[in-house]
Order: C-alpha cells, then structure tokens, then sequence
C-alpha cells in the first residue's frame, strides 16, 4: 500500500467547547480555515490537545463529521483523528466510522490502564486496529510520559513491518533522538516520523524529519514556517533564535498551569475554544490577566497565527 508521506505542520487541534463545557462545532469551519490559511497542512484531531479521553464515544464521533464537513474537497489537508487506545472496541468502531466519513487516516496510543507487556503486545494491539480499515493510513502515537509504555519505537517498526500492511508511521512525542533516528533511517526511510515537541523541533529537522504535529502550531504556525525556512536555507543562526522563541512562549504553558494555557493562546488571537474539562486546571481570571501581560513581552503579536476574521486581543 502506497501512501504519500506527510510534511510540514500538522496543528494537534483544541476542541472547542462552550462555557458549560459541551462541544461547539459550529466554530470548526473557522478553526480549519485559520490552520490552512497559516500554512498547516494536516490536523490531528481527539488527541491529547484535543482532549479525546475527555470525549464520549458519540462526542468523538461527532467532533470527526464536523472535521470532515469542514474540510470536504480540500484533499491536500490530511485530517488525522485519535481513535484511543484502551478499549480496542471503541478504537475499531471509531476507525471504522473515521473511514465511512472520509477522514484520511487514523491514529492509536498504547493501552494505558492494561498495560500491554511486550512490545510484541503493542504491535498486536495496533494491528487489531489497523486490519479494521485496511484501505487507511494508520499511525501510532507515541506518548510515554501519558501512557507509561515506553518501548523503543524501533523496535515496533521491527514488529510491524510487512504484518500491518497500512502501518504509515509515528507521531514521535518523546525525547529519544537515538531512537528517533534509527526510526527515520528504518527501511530506507519507509515510514512516516512525525515530531511531536514543538520546543525541539530544530533538533528533529536536524535528523531529517519532515513534519511535526503540534499543539502550538494552532497559534503560533508563522513562527515554524519561519523556522523550517530558515534552516532549508542553512540560516542555522536564524533557526535557532526562531527555536527560542518557541520555547519561551511554550515556558508559559508550564507557568500558568499547563495544557489549558493552549486555549487561553487561542482567545488571543481571536478564537475561542473556550476551557478544557476536569480534571485539568484552568487558569483563573486574574491569572488569564498576567498571561496576557507575559504574551505581550514575547512579541507575539509578530508571529502568531490570524485571519482577517481573527484579531489578536
């Protein structure tokens, strides 16, 4: 099975919710023009920014449709949706409605409460899912700090190839660059190695990755475009200044709570998503006050994402 792979940026969207904290879908088709008019080319939807093990089933679901209504037609934006990873029940219902919607592929993170043992588990795991939609892309997503599996992703690639044949690749969110690299260089480049830590990007650019999923590239994506321009140019010194910016603005999720800062950036630049479900912490009015103080004195206004329906605040 031959699958493009992927590059560029791919935004880990947030799910917009209403002040009592049910979904509001009516605000995606704004969502996906901001992201495709700042250079995204992919979202990856219900993942852990998006808050899928916060979701219902059902909510999932419809979080999907209105992904793949938003984006009808437009076949160069790869819409990714997270289908869990627990129950493996939910996760083939999920994939198999993912597909009757036409969402371009799927992606699965390991079991987190049964544990799988082995890494022979895990790509056990992943195939009962992916053989569910054998026509679809399928990528695992690797997040250790979250799930607690941490097994060489190399040695996944080694269990999976050539018995799952829609196995594209990885959404990599973790710190391993050795491992990162013999998954790169595994098979000549075969499968798809997506960054998933938007602070190190650069570092992942040096190794060779195309692309990178990110939650900060749903504000923030100028500032990356710039960055991966800046070093295909060999304008290393460039690049690296554009890195710390991220990682100063990206030191504010850490400050002001964590997760939910994401959507405290996102009413900045004028889209509001409103807060995220229990039991993450959302920051407090007084706290929403200093952040914005804080975004200020990073210049953000440079290089955050926008619309000319979008001001930022």
């Amino acid at each position: 099975m031959n699958f493009k792979h992927l590059q560029g940026l791919i935004a880990a969207p947030f799910t917009p919710m209403r002040a009592d904290g049910s979904l509001n879908l009516a605000l995606i088709p704004a969502y996906y023009n901001l992201l495709k008019t700042n250079g995204n080319t992919g979202a990856f939807i219900c993942g852990s920014t998006g808050e899928g093990v916060s979701l219902t089933l059902d909510e999932k679901k419809r979080v999907a449709e209105a992904w793949a209504e938003a984006t009808k037609g437009d076949d160069e934006f790869k819409v990714i949706t997270l289908v869990g990873g627990t129950c493996l029940q939910d996760a083939i219902d999920l994939s198999k409605h993912a597909q009757s919607i036409g969402l371009y592929a799927v992606s699965f993170t390991a079991p987190s409460y049964f544990k799988p043992a082995s890494v022979q588990l895990l790509a056990e795991c992943c195939k009962a899912v992916a053989d569910a939609v054998p026509q679809m892309p399928f990528y695992y997503y690797h997040i250790p700090v979250l799930t607690g599996v941490g097994f060489q992703m190399i040695d996944l690639l080694a269990e999976v190839d050539g018995k799952v044949p829609n196995f594209k690749g990885i959404k990599y969110t973790h710190e391993d660059f050795m491992d990162f690299l013999s998954c790169l260089q595994f098979g000549d480049g075969k499968y798809d190695m997506l960054w998933g830590r938007d602070e190190n990007l650069l570092s992942a650019l040096v190794l060779g990755a195309k692309g990178g999923v990110g939650s900060t590239y749903n504000y923030a994506a100028p500032l990356y475009t710039r960055l991966i321009d800046a070093y295909n140019k060999g304008e290393t010194d460039e690049a690296r200044k554009l890195q710390q910016q991220s990682i100063d603005m990206i030191r504010l999720l850490g400050k002001y709570g964590g997760i939910a800062t994401g959507k405290a950036y996102m009413k900045l630049i004028g889209l509001d998503c409103g807060e995220f479900r229990l039991p993450v912490r959302n920051m407090s009015t007084a706290q929403f006050k200093s952040f914005k103080e804080d975004v200020a004195a990073l210049g953000f206004e440079e290089y955050c994402s926008h619309t000319p329906e979008t001001k930022y605040a």
